[in-house]
């Protein structure tokens, strides 16, 4: 998984994530915005992920739950790859304890190499600017 992650609204955007990704020849990985989870669902990020996948890019995602250790549950059982937990450290220990028999796991703290594409008019110069400076 990259250290640089893109957070992405819409499939629009994770599209031309994939694509400038794919154009560089750079993993990619796709993040959900802080608490997604709790309002859009796991099965939601899920086909975000698949619609995205490429042949020639290798693409992972981090769904953000929060601190909701029930959301973050269904998302691993969801087959969500990488969950983003801000709960308490015991917590999101015991879930990423869970997460590791089947192939997850259960992150805290974001990478600081991260674009947000919230308010992103011209997505595919932002995606490559950002994957670029790897």
């Amino acid at each position: 998984m990259s250290d640089r992650r893109i957070i992405v609204y819409s499939l629009d955007q994770a599209v031309a994530a994939a694509e400038v990704a794919a154009s560089l020849k750079k993993p990619l990985t796709l993040m959900s915005a802080r608490g997604m989870a709790s309002f859009m669902g796991p099965l939601w990020f899920k086909k975000l992920l698949e619609l995205t996948a490429r042949d020639d890019v290798a693409t992972t995602g981090v769904l953000d739950c929060a601190d909701e250790a029930g959301t973050a549950m269904a998302a691993l059982r969801a087959g969500i790859p990488c969950v983003r937990f801000t709960g308490d450290e015991a917590t999101r220990a015991r879930l990423d304890e869970m997460a590791r028999p089947i192939g997850a796991r259960v992150e805290g703290e974001t990478p600081s190499a991260t674009l947000d594409l919230v308010d992103r008019r011209d997505v595919v110069t932002a995606c490559r600017d950002f994957l670029a400076a790897d």
